[in-house]
């Protein structure tokens, strides 16, 4: 299905993107008034700016099951510990061995440039023929979409084009900002979101029907849009702390400071966006066999006796391993898909809808459950606002539970002895090559139940790991909280297929080589800015802590 399904963009098309003149893989759907009626109507119905911002939305976690294989599947849900594929990709070289895949991983960017930062630069073109209309409060939904996406974007890779996007140089290359400059330009852009959605939650502005109409989030609701910028900038804060402390107390109190909205509190805030066709990654699980449960997640979920076990994870069906929850650990050699097709399918079972569904299922953008982890994190740092760290990690636990529909958490908090289970994989080529035993220094041994008197490390670590169940199946944040903490403990793959170029765990992406020979000087000035090689060993700018 891959295989058939992947083609390469015209050069072409991305130079013509980056200079703003629409050449998107959506452009008929993005573009066109879909009625066919005349132009002054589709005006008047605000098709011009709803249908950019809505496009936008569809590819935060892309709805082709094919490009979201290639956006996130096959690369942060993986590293992630989430999930690993059986499929023996390029002769078992591939993402999930550390063995590049540059055709496969220019997808994240065309989905990012093409899918997200052109639409919203479509929805700021449209705009301006809205002359006398009040659309502050859009503007925010496409502020808030570019930040969405493009973190993403340099956290996979680095460097990213940001605030030159469609800003061509004379010799048509783009420049790129260096993570650091993309994260100011991010904080940046949410200081506009957070400005402008004020008057609409404070009733001094009547929420437009552009807003109203283009979200597919929360349905026209400033309240929790302004709680979502709010969210956002925490995570962002806390992901830079390590590397620019300061900056990072200053976003952090701004996000948790009560005079600019607050965070998501209730599931009821999460931000979930349905697919509207059916669910790319049920397709992968069911239809193409292509991806499994990953080894860390049973690991943690079985040692834990954890309520929200079956509602992540099947059992497995292969005999040698029948009735249990087991996942593939990254990078075993496999050689055939038969080998671990039986193993454990990731699911994804909410007590709302199954985000899995193949024609109802959702992507997961944030949560309530992740924004009181952060809170109980920026409290570990000290931060103004942040309340009480026990009870901020204990309602992250309670809000993921209630997500999940898995009960009360109240004895689950209360477990201070069980710890990640040891795996066991009988179906390795090599007996025991794949297994991770008791004492192995790649298990945890955290604990649940809070530990006030715990250290620093141990309380992180704690916080982390929670909110690494909690934030499932999100893989691309888990990957990138996992390289900025340490935490959870994952294992490590058991063949590591970089050429010496990854030692441990995989630190970032390339950039495919589309991109490097499309904008080739714009290209070369970014590289010089990374720190190191462009390669996955290389570490991102934030992925400082020792």
């Amino acid at each position: 299905m891959l295989k058939t399904s992947l083609y390469k963009l015209a050069v072409a098309c991305v130079v013509v993107a980056f200079t703003g003149t629409g050449c998107t893989r959506d452009f008929q759907e993005t573009n066109t008034n879909p009625a066919g009626v005349k132009p002054d109507v589709f005006l008047a119905d605000f098709q011009a700016v709803i249908l950019p911002l809505q496009n936008a939305q569809r590819n935060l976690v892309n709805y082709i099951n094919w490009q979201y294989q290639l956006q996130e599947n096959l690369n942060a849900d993986i590293y992630s510990g989430y999930m690993m594929s059986p499929t023996p990709f390029n002769g078992g070289n591939n993402n999930g061995n550390y063995f590049m895949m540059d055709g496969w991983n220019e997808w994240i960017l065309n989905i990012a440039y093409d899918g997200v930062m052109q639409a919203n630069a479509d929805f700021e073109k449209f705009k301006m023929e809205y002359t006398s209309a009040d659309l502050t409060d859009a503007t925010a939904m496409s502020k808030i979409l570019n930040v969405i996406e493009m973190h993403k974007a340099a956290d996979i890779f680095g460097p990213v084009i940001y605030t030159k996007f469609g800003k061509p140089n004379p010799d048509l290359s783009v420049d790129y900002d260096t993570q650091q400059g993309a994260y100011k330009a991010f904080f940046a852009d949410l200081d506009v979101a957070v400005a402008n959605l004020k008057p609409f939650v404070a009733g001094t502005k009547k929420v437009g029907t552009a807003f109203k109409k283009a979200d597919m989030i929360y349905g026209g609701d400033p309240v929790k849009w302004l709680k979502l910028a709010n969210t956002l900038r925490l995570r962002l804060a806390l992901r830079i702390f390590y590397a620019d402390g300061a900056t990072a107390k200053t976003e952090g109190e701004k996000a948790l400071d009560p005079a600019n909205g607050g965070l998501l509190e209730t599931v009821a805030d999460n931000a979930l966006v349905s697919y509207g066709t059916e669910s790319p990654i049920g397709v992968i699980i069911n239809d193409w066999d292509d991806i499994r449960a990953g080894a860390p997640l049973g690991s943690f979920l079985n040692g834990y006796n954890d309520p929200r076990l079956q509602h992540l994870m099947g059992p497995a069906s292969d005999a040698a391993v029948a009735g249990q929850f087991i996942g593939i650990r990254n990078g075993v050699a496999i050689d055939a898909k038969a080998r671990y097709a039986g193993y454990s399918k990731p699911l994804a079972k909410a007590a709302s809808s199954d985000y899995f569904d193949k024609t109802l299922g959702k992507a997961k953008i944030a949560t309530s459950a992740e924004a009181w982890f952060l809170r109980a994190e920026a409290a570990l740092r000290n931060w103004a606002n942040a309340g009480d760290i026990q009870v901020a990690y204990e309602t992250g636990i309670d809000r993921s539970f209630e997500e999940w529909g898995a009960g009360s958490a109240t004895l689950y908090k209360a477990d201070a002895t069980s710890k990640p289970a040891p795996y066991v994989d009988p179906k390795s080529e090599t007996a025991g090559a794949n297994n991770v035993p008791a004492g192995d220094p790649n298990l945890s041994t955290i604990t649940i139940k809070w530990n006030p008197a715990g250290g620093t490390e141990e309380k992180l670590e704690r916080i982390i790991t929670q909110k690494w169940i909690a934030v499932y199946p999100d893989g691309q944040e888990a990957w990138s909280e996992f390289r900025r903490t340490h935490y959870p403990k994952l294992f490590p793959v058991v063949v590591n297929n970089s050429n010496g170029q990854v030692t441990g765990f995989i630190k970032r992406l390339p950039i495919p080589s589309k991109f490097k020979n499309s904008n080739k000087t714009g290209y070369d000035k970014a590289i010089a800015t990374l720190g190191g090689p462009d390669n996955p060993g290389t570490k991102v700018w934030w992925d400082k802590k020792p």
